[in-house]
């Protein structure tokens, strides 16, 4: 299949202008932007609060190619691969160079190079390797160290810790060394070269990583083992549309990026420091929010990875297990009980915004995170995640945190949260923000709905600040004002009080839903950041208006700059990239807007609306239970495949699903291999017959 065929291969004559949008390439550990000669690698800050951010470290694949003669350019990232090429065609000559940052072995980049001759000749041929490769960085003091089997090799530590007390994190790179010439022989037709590099954090995990790169290439299988990779990923999840080239490549592009943020699947359990807003290749001192990891992570990116990759999901939630002690300090000095973690987050878990008002106010971080483990357990019944797992006591020390931070108010018989800043940050130091209540007042119900289930003692407090919280709601006007006085008209900077059914859940009447949406999204800053007209999509999708979500949908390509793909925080190239947050917003806008699929503690929910633009649309690879599903969804009806599964390790049981359509209670049994269809209606459900087992995974 042709480049200009193939919706995964992102294809271009002339590279962008802003080099900001060049493609990054990342694996879950370390990441790159193609040309730059900087990389990043996830854990590794530098400075303490106020200054902290991803250590800069120097990249010795950071190289381009001069032929000597003219040539015709050619760029191109292939999703399918993750492998970015760059071809250079002359009369005589075709070279193409490929980087990719490897899907499997993620301490490891590599680089190829490839000769191809155009015309029969007896001459050699020679090409420039020019690289702007300096064993240097600001943040890291890095020293030669012993080559090793060939191989170059620097290390270095950090400058400066998170905190006073804290360790420097260490950080080795060996690499294969790179010519300043490469030759095509007289009697060669073609030749190719492969240059790794190894990026680790002790001397015995890079030697290690190395020894494994010079034998994949000694056996050939260096770049097929990283296609292999990659292909696991797509198998195990995929969208399609009818009908809209520019949506699929939109979607296939999000896709992509996000899961490049994450770890291999196959290594979930080594340490993963989480996702920022603009992915592993951004993040150096005062770019792309430092680096640091936000609610972004939770509220924008996680639920489109938990829908399909349940153990992604667990290594998500896992960074945030790491981080417990660094938010039982944060509550501690603000005199707190509990767990309060960072508004923004690096290694440690202590609060790093370099604003302290954020991480002082905008609270609402906790209750996101507490709604991300719930979405975890519902999807998956995984309990091990909460016992052997430490999440309980993430979810719990959540709840002492909320009843810590509660003021009670006798007059009014409730409970208020006063001084906090919510998602709208145009406005800080405000009371009882509807949404920052409302995720709080989950948050202590779903401790308390854990607690049930582990057999654990219930602080009479959770319950009783759970039902006595002040929920701030206009019942003249029937709708939720975003804080105690609230003047209706005011500017909002984002998505907020219309998140309330959505992700948080909160039931309300189509009525009031329509109210918040008329209400806030004519004063929502039309140049504010790019995940909000999603959530607004989803809202509209909700009370049957798929015309007015589909335009709130494509409101969001604004922010996509051409040609690979690489989102922008705000509409006009300016803010984060590579803007994962914008991503996962626009991918909820589909995989839950509208599909309307809801995770909830029973069952998985689904209320299919497709707008005229669209008339199919497949995902393939859903997780649930344990179980893979495929989904097509058509204007007139709904089919459903649940996928044949081998047990895993500890678990002997086989799916048993079945599709309830509410309307009419009928049951659908779901068979393994086996399609089954019926009519689209308003709304169905798709849970067990059995009591749910806790597999693990």
């Amino acid at each position: 299949m042709s480049c200009e065929s193939d919706p995964y291969i992102f294809s271009t004559d002339t590279l962008p202008t802003d080099p900001r949008f060049l493609p990054p390439l990342a694996n879950g550990l370390l990441g790159w932007r193609v040309y730059n000669d900087i990389m990043h690698m996830g854990g590794v800050y530098n400075g303490q609060v106020g200054r902290c951010h991803r250590a800069d470290i120097p990249c010795p694949l950071a190289v381009e190619v001069e032929v000597g003669e003219a040539a015709q350019h050619s760029y191109s990232l292939d999703t399918h691969t993750g492998v970015f090429t760059h071809t250079l065609s002359s009369a005589s000559l075709s070279v193409s160079l490929c980087w990719y940052s490897h899907r499997h072995y993620s301490n490891m980049m590599v680089m190829e190079v490839l000769l191809v001759r155009q015309v029969t000749s007896q001459e050699p041929v020679t090409v420039q390797l020019v690289s702007s490769f300096t064993p240097q960085s600001k943040d890291i003091d890095f020293e030669p160290g012993p080559d090793y089997r060939g191989g170059r090799h620097i290390q270095g530590q950090t400058k400066t810790a998170e905190f006073p007390g804290a360790s420097c994190p260490v950080v080795h790179l060996i690499w294969t060394p790179i010519p300043t010439t490469v030759t095509l022989l007289p009697e060669q037709s073609q030749s190719r070269w492969g240059f790794i590099l190894v990026a680790a954090t002790s001397l015995d995990v890079g030697e290690a990583c190395f020894d494994e790169g010079l034998n994949l290439m000694a056996t050939g299988d260096l770049r097929p083992s990283h296609e292999v990779a990659w292909r696991e990923l797509w198998l195990k999840s995929k969208i399609e549309v009818s009908e809209s080239e520019s949506l699929s490549r939109a979607l296939i592009g999000c896709t992509f990026y996000l899961l490049s943020a994450f770890p291999s699947i196959h290594e979930t359990s080594s340490v993963f420091g989480g996702v920022s807003p603009g992915g592993l290749s951004n993040g150096g001192d005062g770019q792309d929010y430092w680096g640091h990891v936000f609610w972004d992570q939770e509220i924008w990116m996680y639920p489109c990875i938990a829908l399909f990759y349940p153990e992604l999901a667990r290594a998500a939630l896992e960074y945030r297990v790491r981080t417990i002690d660094g938010a039982k300090y944060n509550a501690q000095i603000q005199g707190y009980k509990g767990l309060k973690f960072p508004w923004e987050s690096a290694a440690s878990g202590r609060e790093m915004c370099p604003e302290p008002i954020y991480g002082q106010q905008e609270i609402h971080i906790n209750g996101d995170i507490s709604l991300a483990f719930q979405l975890y357990l519902y999807l998956t019944q995984d309990l091990s995640m909460f016992s052997t797992g430490r999440g309980s006591e993430v979810v719990y020390g959540l709840a002492d945190y909320w009843v810590s931070r509660v003021t009670w108010k006798p007059d009014q018989q409730q409970y208020h949260l006063l001084g906090v800043m919510p998602p709208d940050e145009y406005h800080y130091n405000v009371n009882n923000s509807v949404y920052t209540n409302t995720v709080a007042k989950h948050s202590l119900q779903f401790a308390l709905e854990l607690a049930a289930l582990l057999q654990h003692p219930e602080p009479k407090e959770w319950r009783e600040v759970a039902e006595k919280l002040k929920i701030p709601f206009d019942p003249e006007a029937q709708y939720h004002p975003e804080y105690d006085d609230y003047i209706r008209g005011h500017p909002v900077k984002q998505a907020d009080a219309v998140m309330l059914a959505y992700p948080l859940g909160m039931l309300m009447s189509p009525e009031v839903r329509r109210n918040d949406l008329e209400l806030y999204e004519p004063v929502t800053d039309p140049y504010g950041p790019a995940m909000t007209w999603s959530m607004f999509a989803i809202g509209w999708l909700e009370i049957g208006e798929a015309e007015k979500a589909h335009r709130l949908v494509e409101r969001c390509f604004k922010s996509i700059q051409g040609p690979f793909q690489v989102w922008s925080e705000y509409s006009d190239g300016s803010g984060a990239v590579n803007f994962l947050t914008g991503m996962g917003g626009f991918l909820q806008a589909v995989l839950f807007g509208f599909t309307g699929f809801r995770a909830q503690e029973e069952h998985l929910a689904f209320s299919p609306l497709l707008p005229n633009g669209i008339s199919e649309l497949c995902i393939r690879g859903v997780s649930y239970l344990g179980c893979k599903m495929d989904w097509l969804l058509r204007r007139e009806d709904v089919c459903v495949i649940l996928r044949k599964q081998v047990p895993s390790a500890g678990n002997a049981k086989s799916c048993d699903l079945q599709i309830i359509l509410k309307a009419s209670g009928t049951k659908i049994p779901l068979t393994p291999g086996q399609p089954v269809t019926f009519p689209r209606e308003p709304g169905y459900v798709c849970k067990t017959s059995q009591v749910a087992s806790c597999w693990p995974f």
